[in-house]
C-alpha cells in the first residue's frame, strides 16, 4: 500500500493517527482494544509477553507493549482512546502519559499545564466568552 506525504509529516513531536500508521499497527490495537474485558486485563497482567503472542503484536509493537512505553506506542500507531485501555486501569493517569510523551516528569508537565493556564481566565475575555475561539 502506498501512502501519501502528508503536511504533517514533519511536524516535530506529531504522530497524527492515520493510515499510514495505523495499518501496521492493526495487532496493537487490537490488543489494547480488547483491554475493555477485566478477564483480557488479568490475563495480559498475568504474561504481558505472551498476551503479546496471543494477539499477534511483534517486533517493535511487543516491544513497547511490555515496556509500557506510551510514547513509543503512539510513533508506531497506537490509538490514543486504546491506549488509555491499557495506562488508566494500571494508574496511569493522562498528565502520566502526557509527561511521558514530552520527556518530562509528571510533575514537570502539571506545572506546565498549570503555568499555560494561568491567564486563562484573561485570554477567555478577550475572546468573549469560551466557545467563540
Amino acid at each position: 500500500m502506498t501512502w501519501a506525504k502528508q503536511d504533517y509529516d514533519d511536524i516535530p513531536g506529531t504522530y497524527v493517527f492515520d493510515g499510514k500508521r495505523a495499518n501496521p499497527a492493526y495487532a496493537l490495537n487490537k490488543l489494547l482494544y480488547s483491554f475493555n474485558e477485566e478477564r483480557n486485563r488479568a490475563e495480559f497482567d498475568a504474561d504481558p509477553a505472551a498476551y503479546c503472542d496471543k494477539l499477534g503484536v511483534e517486533g517493535q509493537y511487543k516491544t513497547a507493549v511490555v515496556e509500557q512505553n506510551f510514547l513509543e506506542m503512539l510513533r508506531l500507531g497506537a490509538n490514543i482512546y486504546f491506549m488509555a485501555k491499557m495506562a488508566i486501569p494500571r494508574g496511569t493517569s493522562v498528565q502520566d502519559a502526557g509527561a511521558q510523551f514530552q520527556g518530562i516528569t509528571t510533575e514537570e508537565f502539571q506545572q506546565k499545564l498549570l503555568a499555560h493556564g494561568a491567564d486563562l481566565p484573561d485570554r477567555i475575555k478577550l475572546k468573549g466568552d469560551y466557545w467563540n475561539g
